[in-house]
């Protein structure tokens, strides 16, 4: 199912819709790495990605940063040497949509193709 999110693209969202249940966000969590996980308030999807070297870590940012640009989804990153958290939510909505998990899968498959 990672493959269906991450062959997704996002759609806007102004607002005006629901966010997901903690039991459909919980469904879609379990299609992406078991290294996401949603906050205790429901609100927001997060990992951690491990680096050896500052410049890992600045180079994945930079290609998170170019998947939220293409997909009009932008996360939290908080980067520090060797590490970089990415958070997801939906601001227009106060919760997770589909596009949190689009994304997240995507970055999945980033991941995977870096942190070999």
């Amino acid at each position: 199912m990672t493959k269906d999110l991450a062959g997704r693209k996002c759609k806007p969202c102004e607002g005006g819709v629901q966010p997901l249940t903690r039991e459909q966000s919980q469904q879609l969590l379990s299609a992406l790495h078991e290294g996401w996980s949603i906050s205790e308030d429901g609100l927001s999807i997060v990992r951690s990605f491990q680096f050896p070297a500052y410049s890992g870590t600045l180079g994945f940012a930079n290609a998170v940063a170019w998947i939220a640009i293409s997909e009009d989804h932008h996360p939290v990153l908080t980067i520090s040497y060797g590490t970089c958290e990415v958070s997801y939510t939906t601001h227009a909505i106060g919760g997770l949509s589909d596009n949190d998990f689009i994304c997240a899968a995507k970055i999945d498959r980033l991941a995977e193709s870096t942190l070999q």
